[in-house]
């Protein structure tokens, strides 16, 4: 998913790339546009980093319904998967992701460049990965339910 994100004087695009069982963030990209290329990115990242899911589920934003995005996904044997127009709640993780990371570490700091967002980013983001525990994760961090499903009946590949 993508989200706006405020800085002192205008604001960036940030795409994250989520694993839904365990909400970790697999990768992500910042943008001053909202061309596909930083999604793709990410989403590349994110295949070469953990593998290639069953099943990868988007919105229908014009980032991920372009052919670069889907071609990458298509090219990995992977199925698509999108919501239905202006149906957020299909994508509930993302968006508290967004509200948690607005909330917790964007809207505390008035980030003035794009190379203080993009590091305040990756410390909040690596935060939420390994040190902040989920309750729907039984008290889990994202990291530790990702590395469990990882070594459980999946091959060795999280799902």
């Amino acid at each position: 998913d993508v989200t706006y994100i405020p800085m002192r004087r205008g604001f960036l695009y940030l795409v994250a790339i989520m694993d839904w069982a365990t909400r970790k963030v697999l990768a992500w990209r910042l943008s001053n546009t909202m061309d596909a290329g930083f999604c793709v990115a990410a989403l590349e990242e994110a295949l070469a980093r953990y593998g290639k899911p069953e099943i990868f589920n988007t919105d229908q934003g014009s980032q991920f319904t372009s052919q670069a995005f889907t071609t990458v996904l298509r090219e990995a044997e992977v199925r698509i998967s999108m919501d239905g127009r202006g149906r957020w709640m299909d994508n509930v993780f993302i968006e508290r992701l967004w509200r948690s990371l607005k909330y917790e570490s964007v809207y505390l700091h008035a980030f003035e460049t794009g190379s203080e967002l993009k590091a305040g980013l990756g410390r909040w983001i690596t935060y939420y990965n390994t040190q902040r525990p989920h309750s729907g994760l039984a008290g889990k961090t994202p990291a530790e339910a990702y590395r469990r499903i990882g070594q459980s009946d999946h091959g060795g590949m999280p799902p």
